[in-house]
């Protein structure tokens, strides 16, 4: 028998898994905050005695280093793999056995270059196979992240990655991705939803369903999007090993010593939501609303290694911030305050800015009132449609091209109000008068403001 327990990370659109036979459990590509694998474990009353990596991940620090020590268990990654630490080295065809559950190695490339996928079975239950960033959800993992020039590369051997495994398994092998829930590690049609089969997926994978690889191939190259800064210092930190978390309350911040961060130019984030943010806010702050998208875009935007001073309406809000960016490498905040605006204001003035709909948006272009739209929207977005005689700035690339902001007021948008409102904080922080499209995008095309 092998059951199987979902660790979900919504934040970052990956799941871990525990595997377990009732007794001994196996752990794959654990995320950084152990303690909510450690509470599965603890409720099916499981000891950890193998932790699987299917990959070096470019999306979050793995916790699988961390969790093999402190359970004293092996920590599987490919042995080709460039690695500091000690590991057990597996490879292609390997098996190894954990209690009554056996486990085959199966090299799956395309997602990185040593990706493995793992085939684990016993008792009566149909496999199960832990696929990483190999077969998705209906798709797969993205391929352009290793190195941009080898994208067609890796793409052709993701297909036939997918291919074999669809050989290998019998239709109803279980298939327990790690991406495809929302991770910029997906590319593709992800389907998401909560299990599959691999004989779902040979009926729906865009790798399985594709006429012939090179359909596949110029489809999957086509589809690719940007993807979030921080991923460039993910493989690194992964190949290193990450040690412990440490999500102890971080050092509490005066007023005055806000102030004077705020003035030194250093990143203060307001995690309070983007309506709160945009009626009332202290000046050169950035407002990054706290939710299951906070960690990707702070992650993104902020120049790496920046201090980084936390603001939060209660310290719930704040020990919540943490924990998302631990998974990002972001290990410790140099500082939070909690308080209204009001309470940590200590004498200087308060900022805001107006939020507003397209309605509102075509009311004052028929007024004749002098408006610039900023769409902050990905390029792949805008090519699908636009609010005609709108400038265009990727807000991933707005901080490196606040040069060629337009002046005077500007009306932001984005496809929900989330992105648009942390451009129009970045933006408020430059000196620029913004007014904030807090509306949907559909609308727009709805109303005929937008092509799309």
């Amino acid at each position: 028998m092998v059951d199987v327990a979902v660790v979900q990370t919504n934040e970052l659109g990956d799941r871990s898994y525990i595997a377990h036979d009732g007794q001994l459990a196996i752990v794959i590509d654990p995320q950084r905050d152990l303690d909510r694998l450690q509470a599965v474990l603890d409720e099916h009353g499981l000891r950890c005695a193998m932790v699987l990596e299917t990959h070096i991940h470019n999306d979050y620090v793995s916790g699988g280093l961390q969790l093999a020590h402190q359970h004293g268990a092996p920590y599987a990654v490919n042995g080709a793999d460039e690695v500091t630490f000690d590991r057990q080295s597996v490879a292609d065809g390997d098996r190894l056995d954990v209690g009554d559950m056996q486990i085959q190695v199966v090299a799956t490339p395309g997602h990185t270059d040593t990706h493995l996928s793992y085939v684990i079975t016993g008792g009566h239950t149909p496999a199960a196979v832990f696929t990483g960033g190999s077969v998705l959800y209906g798709s797969v993992g993205r391929t352009d992240l290793i190195d941009p020039a080898r994208t067609e590369e890796l793409t052709r051997a993701q297909y036939r990655s997918a291919h074999h495994l669809a050989g290998l398994l019998d239709d109803d092998a279980r298939i327990f991705p790690t991406h495809g829930f929302g991770s910029f590690c997906s590319s593709g049609s992800a389907a998401g939803g909560q299990d599959s089969t691999m004989g779902q997926e040979k009926a729906r994978n865009d790798a399985l369903t594709a006429p012939d690889e090179d359909t596949f191939v110029a489809k999957l190259v086509a589809g690719l999007t940007a993807y979030p800064a921080y991923y460039a210092h993910m493989g690194a930190r992964n190949r290193d090993g990450a040690g412990p978390v440490d999500l102890s309350p971080p050092h509490q911040v005066n007023p005055a010593e806000l102030h004077k961060r705020i003035s030194a130019g250093e990143w203060v984030v307001d995690l309070r939501d983007r309506t709160a943010y945009a009626a009332e806010h202290l000046s050169g702050t950035i407002g990054i609303a706290l939710g299951q998208q906070f960690a990707t875009y702070l992650g993104w935007l902020i120049p790496w290694g920046t201090s980084l001073t936390l603001i939060g309406e209660n310290p719930q809000q704040i020990a919540d911030a943490q924990r998302q960016l631990v998974r990002i490498g972001i290990d410790r905040p140099d500082g939070s305050a909690v308080g209204t605006p009001q309470d940590l204001a200590d004498g200087h003035d308060l900022r805001g800015y107006r939020r507003a709909t397209f309605a509102d948006l075509a009311a004052a272009q028929q007024a004749g009132d002098p408006v610039t739209v900023l769409d902050v929207r990905r390029d792949d977005e805008r090519a699908h449609g636009n609010v005609p005689g709108s400038t265009h700035l990727p807000l991933h690339s707005l901080l490196n091209n606040l040069d060629k902001v337009p002046p005077g007021p500007l009306w932001v948008h984005c496809a929900s109000g989330f992105r648009a409102s942390i451009a129009a904080s970045l933006l408020d922080r430059a000196g620029h008068d913004v007014v904030l499209i807090d509306d949907e995008y559909a609308t727009a095309v709805d109303s005929g403001q937008a092509t799309g």
